[in-house]
């Protein structure tokens, strides 16, 4: 609601200030100007996959999922970095959603409940921001950015697989190795 109000005020005051130029341009400087430069495939594209992690958290399949890393698994390190590896896959943006979704997020100071839930300020955290985001470079679908890149410069995917992802994947793991060994 507050953004379509913001959105209306914006609209108002371009209108406003642009309303002695002509029609032409006009055009570019106007809030219908930009809307129609948005790539509305991107946009439809990354609110289907927030769609899908809400239904799997409302389903209670992300809570099974957190269940059965800490059974098979238990290191919160080894975790992030293969929750990182699927961020490579799967946008980042929806992923931390669903680690959200999967481990509770305490209040600052909290304590930990063994492996399930971790106070905001926890090493899990950080260091899943750092392994979501820099996971996700390691193939070309799986950032924001790197979608965005591929329909605007026109980065075929098979390209990026052979000339970056070897880079990115060793740059990735060279950085949680120096996380880890920092803590």
């Amino acid at each position: 609601m507050g953004m379509m109000l913001s959105l209306g005020v914006l609209w108002l005051i371009t209108e406003l200030l642009h309303k002695k130029k002509n029609k032409e341009d006009k055009s570019s400087l106007s809030v219908i100007g930009v809307l129609k430069k948005v790539d509305v495939s991107t946009v439809f594209f990354f609110l289907g996959i927030l769609l899908a992690v809400a239904s799997l958290q409302s389903a209670g399949h992300l809570g099974i999922m957190a269940t059965l890393l800490d059974t098979t698994i238990g290191n919160i390190y080894v975790i992030n970095v293969i929750i990182g590896a699927l961020s490579s896959i799967v946008d980042n943006v929806p992923l931390v959603a669903g680690a959200m979704g999967m481990y509770e997020l305490l209040p600052v100071g909290a304590e930990a409940v063994a492996g399930k839930a971790f106070p905001a300020d926890h090493a899990f955290w950080e260091f899943l921001a750092y392994c979501a985001g820099t996971g996700g470079s390691m193939l070309i679908i799986g950032s924001a950015a790197g979608v965005a890149v591929m329909g605007m410069e026109k980065i075929d995917f098979i390209w990026y697989l052979k000339k970056i992802s070897i880079l990115a994947a060793v740059g990735y793991l060279s950085g949680a190795a120096v996380y880890v060994l920092m803590f």
